[in-house]
């Protein structure tokens, strides 16, 4: 008598995945907050984590195309990746940015960059969190939106006291750059507010 088999499509680990992508998010910010202290080595190291954590993007889109099942709604997974992914992205952009105009980090800017990574570590626990929809997931994503405040006042400050430089060529340089961080700011914001909004959906 000839067995039935039956097969299932795979299920694959796509939190895994995802915190896969925040690793290398991590390393990318926290680089950058060498970078900011005056460690110029380390615009190549962001660019090459650049290219890393595109592939892991990748890797997560092509299991969300196949999974029988996942732990929470692709929709909100994919949302999740694409803001960890801005992270990343614009990071890179600010050196470039720094680099085009031959305007080196200041103080300021190195302030917001330490806050941005210590926030992005706070992300990165907040997604290993969603394994189990657990609340501590809402608790490590309140910890980031109040960490990326501290961005927002370091950037007012800096700011205001770029009405005190005469040269106009270096205040348009710096408000551009104290931009640049206060968006990546914007999109720890708007992956912890994922956070939130998965874990209330899937409760």
């Amino acid at each position: 008598m000839r067995t039935r088999r039956w097969f299932f499509p795979e299920s694959p680990d796509v939190i895994g995945m995802l915190r896969r992508q925040l690793e290398v998010t991590t390393e990318a910010v926290d680089a950058l907050a060498a970078w900011a202290e005056g460690d110029a080595s380390k615009a190549d190291e962001i660019r090459e984590l650049e290219h890393r954590g595109d592939e892991v993007k990748r890797e997560l889109e092509v299991a969300l195309t196949s999974a029988f099942t996942t732990p929470l709604e692709p929709e909100d997974l994919y949302a999740l990746s694409r803001g960890i992914d801005w992270i990343l992205d614009f990071s890179k952009d600010l050196v470039r940015e720094s680099e085009v105009m031959a305007c080196p980090p200041d103080a300021a800017l190195a302030e917001m960059c330490a806050v941005l990574a210590e926030s992005a570590h706070l992300l990165a626990e907040a997604v290993d969190e969603l394994r189990s929809t657990s609340t501590d997931a809402t608790g490590k994503a309140s910890e980031a939106l109040r960490t990326e405040r501290r961005i927002e006042k370091v950037y007012r400050d800096a700011m205001a006291a770029l009405v005190a430089v005469d040269d106009v060529r270096e205040v348009m340089s710096r408000r551009e750059l104290y931009r640049r961080v206060a968006r990546i700011g914007e999109q720890v914001v708007d992956v912890a507010e994922r956070v939130w909004y998965t874990v209330v959906k899937e409760g």
